[in-house]
């Protein structure tokens, strides 16, 4: 079984994130492979919808495999994984057929990056949504991923989220307009089915105009946030906050 399966269905197009023993922590191959399925989704006439879900049933995705930061020795390791991973979200933003989160349990970190990306999201009701970094890894974002989350949470609320590292329950998500549709547990595959079989059934280019059409207004003013990521990734504190997170182990924030 492969970590990151992609398979199609008719005109369905479905990345399965296949980690389950790791809530589906993406690896960078992983990444780079979402980033071949979405060229795949823009490429083959037969593709009319891509669906991202994780396998398991406890994690959309949990993030990056913090594992793979243990490697880093500087702020400007933090500048080429950002690169990195904007090398995947922003392919997945501009997909030119609809896109779908499908988010069973945790959708943190680099999961709600991804799930920010899509079109539409569907969640079932005990999925948690968040980027606790400021407790765990003490790390930051790229200026590409902050714009996400502000366009679809807001200032305020984006802010909330991050500083106090708090988790927002699938009704809190979607009373910000994030999630589309809460089902009950258990019931994702009929709702992630009529959701599906909507959209096979309205006009591909309409649609692709409105998801183009967002993707460009969220991006027109986008600033550099470089020196930030370096200052953060570059840390002492990111280091201790990396080792801590491995070794189950406690972090004490210097500020430096």
């Amino acid at each position: 079984m492969s970590e990151l399966e992609v398979t199609q269905d008719g005109a369905v197009l479905t990345v399965l994130f296949n980690r389950p023993e790791a809530r589906n922590a993406m690896t960078f191959a992983m990444y780079e492979g979402l980033e071949e399925a979405c060229a795949r989704a823009d490429a083959e006439e037969s593709v009319r919808v891509l669906v991202l879900r994780g396998a398991g049933g406890r994690a959309f995705v949990a993030g990056t495999d913090i594992a793979q930061f243990l490697e880093f020795t500087s702020g400007d390791d933090g500048i080429a994984y950002e690169a990195r991973i904007e090398r995947v979200v922003n392919p997945l933003v501009y997909v030119t057929v609809p896109t779908v989160a499908a988010v069973e349990g945790a959708c943190v970190g680099g999961g709600l990056a991804l799930a920010a990306a899509c079109d539409l999201r569907v969640a079932t009701a005990s999925s948690r949504f968040g980027v606790p970094i400021a407790r765990t890894l003490g790390n930051c974002l790229s200026m590409n991923t902050y714009s996400l989350l502000v366009h679809h949470l807001g200032p305020g609320r984006t802010l909330d989220m991050l500083l106090r590292a708090k988790l927002l329950s699938a009704a809190d998500a979607a009373a910000a307009g994030f999630v589309g549709e809460v089902v009950p547990d258990g019931e994702l595959d009929p709702a992630l089915a009529s959701l599906v079989e909507t959209l096979l059934g309205h006009a591909p280019l309409s649609m692709k105009a409105a998801g183009q059409a967002v993707a460009r207004l969220r991006r027109a003013g986008l600033p550099d946030g470089d020196d930030l990521v370096r200052e953060v990734f570059g840390s002492a504190d990111f280091r201790a906050g990396v080792r801590a997170f491995v070794d189950r182990g406690q972090v004490s924030w210097t500020g430096r």
